[in-house]
């Protein structure tokens, strides 16, 4: 019902600016009554983190910051939802406008800055449902003048692993000064360490994934897939937004805005990051494919470089809820036509030549072709 009436009411929201129309679609869905889930087939169910997923497809971080409304977002259609980015003191993050979309591109400018109403609002949200059906996770990040952002990971920790399925440990924000810096092999090896340490004396059985940017070399790849490998962490999250401008880019004008770029124009190179970061771990890690997913052949291509989980935000900025269960229902297609028995009989199978596939956006062309 909502996803037939987004042709509508898009033209609506894309007549205001886009934080106002990310603010008034949160309060919509506040007002929304409760509601179950669609219930999914069978063979689109994976088994992940010690939890069976519904279906593969989530919701990535960044559009419900604070937990407000997980269970409305699960009742649209999501097998997982990560809420956040949270950080443990209250900020506002970066002056406004500080998102922008690029509507000829199907992409999204953010420098939000990790704007958060702080670790105990969120920690309380998460704690009134954390005993309601639905998997739910909670992306974590560092204070803009945190003086120990060790620290700041590590509290985030304790007070948001007992309520959640997964804890996303955020290094890879282009937008909050230095955070990438975390990257590095040394600090990398501590924090994450640390993190671990802090899920393990609170409640163990919730799954640490780290998020990783696209804007790496394979070498510094490399080092953070054994770095993570070592610590314990259960899954990488693969990628985050680029600081890169595609030369292919629509909106010239736009395209100067600082800040990270998500949706189409980040599906060819985080589709290869995907690839490569599989070669690498895939089959002791499973990873999550972000970046670009705006359709069931994107989403395919994604399982093929080596996702065994999904996520998308920025093209329900143009497409609006049906986009969830059209992938659902193209993903089985796939599942039929192929006589497979779910998907996992496809992650990765074609990673070293998407992977391959690098720098002219042949990745997206494939997803065109999958």
């Amino acid at each position: 019902m909502i996803g037939s009436l987004f042709p509508l009411i898009r033209p609506v929201l894309h007549g205001l600016d886009a934080e106002s129309a990310h603010n008034l679609t949160l309060r919509a869905l506040a007002l929304m009554p409760p509601r179950r889930p669609p219930a999914d087939d069978a063979r689109l169910a994976v088994d992940c983190l010690g939890h069976r997923f519904p279906n593969p497809v989530g919701l990535a971080a960044g559009f419900d910051k604070g937990a407000e409304v997980p269970d409305a977002l699960l009742g649209l259609g999501f097998g997982f939802v990560e809420v956040g980015g949270v950080v443990p003191k209250p900020q506002p993050g970066n002056p406004k406008p500080r998102v922008f979309r690029l509507t000829q591109d199907g992409g999204v400018i953010n420098r939000f800055g990790l704007n958060s109403e702080g670790l105990a609002v969120v920690a309380r949200r998460l704690a009134t449902r954390a005993r309601r059906p639905g998997l739910v996770g909670v992306n974590i990040g560092a204070n803009k003048e945190a003086t120990d952002r060790l620290a700041d990971y590590v509290a985030c920790t304790r007070a948001l692993a007992p309520h959640v399925a997964f804890v996303t440990v955020n290094v890879s924000s282009p937008n909050t000064p230095g955070l990438r810096d975390l990257q590095g092999e040394a600090f990398l090896d501590t924090l994450l360490a640390r993190v671990v340490e802090a899920r393990d004396a609170v409640h163990p059985a919730t799954a640490i994934l780290l998020k990783i940017a696209p804007d790496i070399t394979l070498g510094a790849l490399d080092a953070i897939c054994a770095t993570a490998e070592r610590r314990g962490v259960q899954a990488l999250v693969v990628s985050n937004t680029t600081i890169a401008r595609p030369a292919s880019l629509a909106e010239t004008t736009l395209a100067r805005e600082t800040g990270g770029l998500s949706g189409r124009p980040l599906f060819g190179p985080a589709t290869r990051l995907l690839a490569e970061t599989y070669l690498r771990v895939g089959g002791r890690l499973p990873l999550v494919g972000v970046g670009g997913i705006d359709s069931a052949e994107a989403a395919w291509t994604k399982i093929r470089a080596g996702a065994t989980l999904l996520q998308l935000y920025s093209a329900l900025v143009y497409a609006g809820p049906g986009l969830i269960p059209e992938i659902k229902a193209g993903l089985l297609a796939r599942i039929k036509a192929e006589g497979l028995t779910g998907l996992s009989q496809a992650v990765g199978r074609d990673a070293r030549a998407l992977a391959a596939e690098a720098e002219t956006g042949s990745a997206a062309g494939s997803a065109s072709k999958a």
